[in-house]
């Protein structure tokens, strides 16, 4: 079975971009993006891309949910996800906290 990522990607204007990709090696799919494999794809005229953070998962309903959720977040989620600050992120959600929601 192939992994399925998901990667978040920083285009060339500043943007980012999240995607799921099903393969090995990310860095494929990094390559295809800069590329411009995908004629109609969103970042093929915000190339160059580069690849700022991917997560692994066995199961690509998995990824698929997690790709759905990254999408949705803020900038500075996304940018706390890049960092590694984990810790960060339920206070950056749109909601707040849990236990700001009581």
């Amino acid at each position: 079975m192939r992994p399925t990522w998901v990667y978040i990607l920083l285009c060339a204007d500043g943007r980012y971009y999240t995607g799921t990709y099903r393969g090995e090696d990310i860095e494929t799919r990094v390559d295809e993006h800069n590329l411009g494999v995908y004629p109609k794809a969103y970042t093929r005229k915000r190339r160059p891309v580069k690849l700022v953070w991917a997560g692994q998962f066995q199961w690509a309903i998995d990824a698929i949910e997690a790709e759905r959720s990254i999408k949705g977040w803020s900038r500075a989620k996304k940018e706390a996800l890049i960092r590694g600050d984990y810790e960060a992120l339920p206070g950056l959600s749109k909601r707040g906290p849990a236990k700001d929601r009581r």
